[in-house]
């Protein structure tokens, strides 16, 4: 299977890791082509471990009518990511790291990166294009839309649903059975005890919102 990345900042590096990681620990036979970037320059050379940018983002067009083909938006930010999938409808896959833990009849979106050490308890639906980054857990019979971010060692407990687009910050914690709604922030280390509403900046413990985003 032919990989494209798309994106060539530091989330890119570790998702190249993990495929690396993959065909070393799991004997997969997945080839990374290559880097697209909007900063391509035919007249700089640029790499990441060894694997060249070799054009913009727009090249996907040319890209997408082979069938080995496939492709992941490597950008940590949201909304980039949100933007791109729906301009450039591909065929994208999951990169889930060697060492993460998947419960039983848990759904994975195309596109979703899982990183080291992650977890996605029995139950769980993940949507697509989102990030489950170091050490997140998500635990059982969540719901997550697309293009969420949970980063580095948060704890999402059961039962808790996740809007479209939100954020949530390092090491936050959520307890069972809270929902928290679209294009919403919450800070790092916060606790969440309730509902969270959409379009809504919230940190603190215990988590209040504190600004309209």
């Amino acid at each position: 299977m032919n990989i494209y990345i798309i994106g060539a900042g530091g989330h890119a590096k570790v998702v190249i890791d993990i495929i690396l990681k993959r065909r070393e620990f799991l004997n997969e036979e997945w080839d990374i082509k290559g880097i697209l970037d909007d900063l391509y320059d035919p007249n700089l050379k640029k790499e990441l471990f060894n694997i060249p940018v070799v054009g913009k983002i727009c090249h996907v067009l040319e890209l997408k009518n082979d069938d080995e083909n496939y492709f992941v938006i490597a950008i940590g930010n949201n909304n980039i990511r949100s933007e791109l999938s729906k301009k450039y409808p591909l065929k994208y896959c999951s990169i889930i790291h060697p060492t993460s833990v998947i419960g039983n009849d848990v759904k994975i979106g195309a596109g979703t990166v899982m990183m080291a050490n992650s977890v996605v308890n029995s139950g769980s639906c993940i949507g697509k294009h989102n990030i489950i980054n170091t050490a997140a857990i998500v635990d059982h019979d969540c719901f997550l839309g697309d293009h969420v971010h949970v980063s580095p060692n948060s704890a999402i407990a059961g039962g808790v649903k996740i809007g479209d687009r939100s954020w949530m910050g390092i090491g936050c914690c959520v307890i069972p059975g809270v929902s928290v709604g679209e294009d919403t922030i919450i800070g790092a280390g916060s606790v969440v005890l309730r509902d969270v509403p959409s379009n809504t900046k919230a940190f603190g413990n215990p988590c209040r919102g504190i600004e309209r985003v």
